[in-house]
């Protein structure tokens, strides 16, 4: 898909991984729109790559809803969107203090799978209602991450929801592929985002020697690029794509 002028929609666009994203679509032409629940910082990304930021909790129906609706009234239908929020903390499912709360576990699952899905949803049915352009309506990216097939200790609900949006991909594309909106999602490893940047250059090192080649970090410009070629290219359609050096992720 040519992405000049092109509305897109970003969620977590206000750092790391979605902030990158934003950069490199913004410089291709596109218009971004930046969902976040991160107000001041994407109105500031906004700013710098002549986008624009819209306040946005994605597991929150309503909320999404609206912010999608203003990026329309902005920018015109959104043909693409790009998922990045998310997160979620390392716990065990059973600790020291016993079992992990439910609610630590339905938090991440929301923010990561149901965040993801509720705004898929909503961008994919305007991007069916749209005219297509040339022979497609409209992609959407998930970001999943190699724990969906890793399995570390101590990962039990970001790897839950992680595997969901793999698992969800397939399916997704298959479901609107006589729409002509494709569906694809993007595994990362081990990135330098903004969870990493306060962590020491030891603890910085250590990862990076669980990366075979290049034995580093992996960098937000890095999904960034592959994010343009999976929008641009119009054969790729319900794949995961591993980004990650081929990491070798040990149990913890």
């Amino acid at each position: 898909m040519e992405l000049k002028d092109t509305p897109v929609l970003i969620t977590g666009g206000a750092s790391g991984l979605g902030e990158a994203t934003a950069e490199k679509l913004a410089a291709q032409g596109a218009r971004v729109a930046i969902l976040d629940i991160q107000a001041e910082r994407a109105q500031a990304v906004a700013r710098r790559i002549g986008g624009i930021a819209v306040e946005c909790d994605v597991t929150s129906a309503d909320s999404a809803r609206r912010a999608i609706a203003q990026a329309r009234e902005a920018h015109g239908t959104a043909r693409v969107l790009v998922n990045c929020a998310g997160g979620g903390a390392a716990r065990r499912v059973v600790g020291r203090d016993g079992p992990m709360p439910l609610e630590d576990f339905v938090k991440v699952v929301n923010l990561n799978l149901v965040g993801s899905f509720n705004t898929t949803r909503l961008a994919a049915a305007d991007m069916i209602a749209a005219e297509p352009l040339g022979h497609e309506r409209g992609v959407v990216l998930f970001t999943t991450s190699v724990a969906a097939f890793e399995g570390q200790v101590g990962q039990a609900a970001y790897t839950a929801s992680k595997a969901g949006l793999a698992a969800l991909t397939l399916q997704l594309a298959r479901e609107f592929a006589q729409f002509g909106v494709r569906v694809m999602a993007i595994a990362p490893g081990i990135f330098l985002t903004p969870l990493l940047d306060t962590a020491s250059p030891e603890v910085q090192q250590s990862l990076a020697a669980a990366i075979p080649f290049p034995p580093r970090l992996g960098q937000p410009a890095e999904f960034a690029e592959l994010a343009g070629h999976i929008i641009a290219n119009p054969y790729l359609n319900g794949e995961v794509i591993r980004l990650d050096g081929a990491v070798r992720l040990a149990p913890r």
